[in-house]
């Protein structure tokens, strides 16, 4: 038990903490386990030959998402290579009686976007899968972290982790953000700010005015990149947003059930004066729409400012661009709109309100893909489709598509991108592609522009 005051964190270490092992271990229980179609068949594979079972299929949650083709009409069989992987995991829910949203479920979708819009994911609960950005969870008050394969295996065979307890980093967001801005803006702006290992080894919290105006999908953007920044975990307190968010969903606790998980969850929150290992803070105000010009998600700038004079000369030739120059009016061969990070309702809302009206040049292709059949729907309810379609947009199926090119949706080499994703790496979409991070709105700007465009520009909302 945490001695004295507790960060929110601290509270969550505390409820999980099964056994103390020494040397700042602990045997940790796991409330939910999220797995997909990648990481997951090698760990049923050990299982198989080891004579294991899962101990818990009814905390364990699967679904097809790296993997799957976006096209209409797709199956199993649409990506090369893509059939083994999505039949072990289907098999591997047969057999072990697990709950998967398989590539025809109408639920199916991105693990992280599921997750919470069917109440898998909910304030106080320990979150595990074998992907990096399940710390998109923490935005609802949960411990949610990213685990390797063979971790995978031991969730699946004993529902427990062993875990070192990170260092806590809190980062208060002041202000409020100006018109134009989103959530990815800020997160882009801390990474540049921190470093790409600017959270090594903390379980970062995000706090302030701007976060607490946040609504949940923008907190889910925030969160989901506290990877990016090396970051253990990344989590908001759960509040009046974060509880209204989560009654009623399928999977959330029903009646008088709520109401007493409703008393936990309000006790979550870090005391007042609990102390964090590191505590920064910046103005949300100052903030402008932010796009990134390198090979990593800190190398980013404010939309209209020049690449740095000193950039690294080897991120310069990968992306064949310049210091010293704008990236205002680059142009564009690819705009994608999705992934973990923004392909929910409201990040498709954004884009849209940059386009009505406007084509995408003949040059650029662009392609929205939302994060789950749910978002995809209730995008299609307000007729959000048929905006980008009249646009000149591809309309596709859920999935995580070009944001890892895992599944045929990829670059050419020497292809440039725009993307809402989160990683910009070398070859991150196919061999010698070229890709830049931006919000929604930016994405969309910039496709109907043909080129790196600023969405405040075109007047729409960010």
């Amino acid at each position: 038990m945490t001695a004295g005051p507790r960060t929110l964190f601290a509270k969550l270490w505390d409820a999980h903490a099964v056994r103390d092992l020494g040397g700042g271990r602990a045997l940790v229980h796991i409330d939910r386990h999220l797995i997909h179609d990648v990481t997951s068949p090698q760990a049923f594979a050990a299982m198989r030959e080891k004579g294991r079972r899962v101990r818990h299929p009814e905390l364990t949650f699967a679904t097809a998402d790296h993997i799957v083709a976006t096209e209409p009409g797709r199956g199993d069989a649409s990506v090369p290579g893509g059939a083994e992987m999505i039949r072990a995991l289907r098999d591997a829910a047969r057999e072990h009686g697990f709950r998967n949203y398989d590539v025809a479920d109408p639920d199916q979708g991105i693990v992280h976007v599921i997750a919470p819009e069917l109440g898998l994911a909910l304030p106080g609960l320990s979150i595990v899968c074998g992907d990096s950005h399940t710390t998109t969870l923490g935005a609802l008050g949960a411990w949610a972290w990213g685990i390797g394969t063979s971790d995978v295996e031991h969730v699946l065979a004993t529902q427990t982790l062993i875990v070192t307890k990170p260092k806590t980093m809190r980062v208060r967001i002041d202000g409020a953000l100006a018109t134009g801005v989103s959530a990815k803006d800020v997160i882009l702006a801390l990474i540049a700010r921190i470093g790409v290992d600017g959270a090594l080894g903390h379980a970062l919290e995000f706090a302030g005015a701007a976060v607490r105006g946040l609504d949940m999908e923008s907190r889910f953007t925030l969160c989901n990149m506290a990877v990016e920044a090396s970051a253990r975990a990344g989590l908001i307190a759960p509040d009046e947003t974060a509880f209204a968010y989560v009654e009623g969903r399928e999977f959330a606790p029903k009646g008088a059930d709520f109401a007493r998980a409703l008393a936990d969850w309000r006790a979550l929150p870090g005391d007042a004066d609990a102390a964090f290992d590191r505590d920064i803070a910046f103005d949300a105000a100052a903030l402008a729409p932010r796009v990134t010009w390198g090979t990593d998600p800190a190398q980013n700038i404010d939309i209209a400012a020049p690449v740095p004079a000193d950039a690294p000369g080897r991120a310069l030739d990968y992306q064949g661009i310049e210091a010293g120059k704008p990236l205002l009016g680059l142009k564009l061969d690819r705009v994608f709109i999705g992934s973990c990070t923004n392909a929910r309702l409201s990040d498709l809302r954004a884009a849209a309100a940059q386009i009505r009206g406007r084509r995408v040049p003949a040059h650029t292709c662009a392609v929205v893909v939302p994060g789950s059949g749910r978002v995809k729907r209730a995008a299609e309810a307000e007729g959000l489709h048929e905006t980008f379609l009249r646009a000149g947009f591809e309309w596709r199926e859920p999935g995580c598509s070009m944001c890892a090119g895992l599944n045929g949706d990829r670059l050419a080499p020497y292809e440039r991108c725009l993307a809402t994703s989160n990683r910009n790496f070398e070859g991150r979409q196919g061999p010698n592609t070229r890709t830049h991070l931006a919000s929604p709105a930016t994405a969309a700007a910039s496709a109907i522009a043909g080129a790196i465009a600023d969405p405040r520009d075109l007047g729409g909302r960010a």
